[in-house]
């Protein structure tokens, strides 16, 4: 199935988007804002410093989108930024992203040597796609593999525990503690792509499960501009 997400994100660059992207849950949808989500100044972006304290090379980029985070990173140190999407991969290559990969964050093993990287940026909630804490558990554990044994790694997620967790488009509760899930579809020039399926994991969830892949959760930063239980979490590894 064409990806409306990474259709619509190549359109926009190009100048030639047509329509809206919008996000669809199970009984609400909103505009996916673009431009502020994927081409704008990094430096503009409130998280940049905490972000960058965590992180040196060579780092990893995954789900790197159109590369607004690895054209920042690649001037300070090497940086390969990793998409799914062969759209994707053309647009960061266009905009100047020296290493940009065709990849998957659950297949690192099949894509890189062990001990390549010394720190990991997954942004955008994408660590959830594991969709269960088994499969959480082992993404970190291959994280690991393709890491160096004093790496760092900067993720993101959605805290079950605050309210505003729960106004999220496409969330679903789940009735163990510190968990949640969320099921939304990207549509764009009458195309619906197919449902992604999140796992919502608290900070004391992802500690946990961290541990069990040999990373410590070291440090927690909720933004006091976020609503909706949004954080950021830097691991490190043991």
């Amino acid at each position: 199935m064409p990806n409306p997400f990474a259709r619509a994100l190549r359109d926009h660059y190009l100048g030639e988007r047509p329509d809206p992207l919008r996000v669809h849950g199970d009984d609400a949808s909103h505009e996916h804002p673009i431009e502020a989500f994927y081409f704008g100044d990094p430096t503009d972006d409130d998280a940049l410093s905490w972000i960058e304290s965590w992180l040196d090379g060579p780092l990893v980029d995954l789900g790197a989108g159109v590369g607004r985070d690895a054209l920042y990173f690649q001037r300070r140190f090497e940086t390969v930024a990793v998409e799914v999407d062969d759209l994707l991969v053309e647009t960061m290559r266009d905009r100047g992203v020296n290493d940009a990969r065709l990849g998957d964050l659950f297949a690192l093993r099949e894509t890189f040597p062990d001990d390549r990287f010394r720190a990991a940026l997954i942004r955008g909630t994408q660590l959830g796609l594991a969709g269960s804490l088994a499969a959480l558990r082992r993404t970190l554990a291959r994280l690991g593999s393709v890491t160096t044994p004093d790496a760092t790694a900067v993720v993101d997620g959605y805290d079950p525990a605050d309210p505003g967790t729960a106004d999220l488009v496409g969330y679903r509760p789940d009735p163990r503690p510190g968990l949640a899930r969320r099921r939304i579809q990207f549509e764009y020039a009458g195309v619906r792509g197919n449902p992604l399926d999140f796992l919502l994991v608290s900070p004391e969830r992802l500690r946990a499960a961290a541990a069990d892949a040999d990373w410590s959760l070291v440090a927690v930063d909720y933004p006091v501009s976020a609503d909706t239980g949004y954080y950021r979490a830097a691991l490190r590894t043991w």
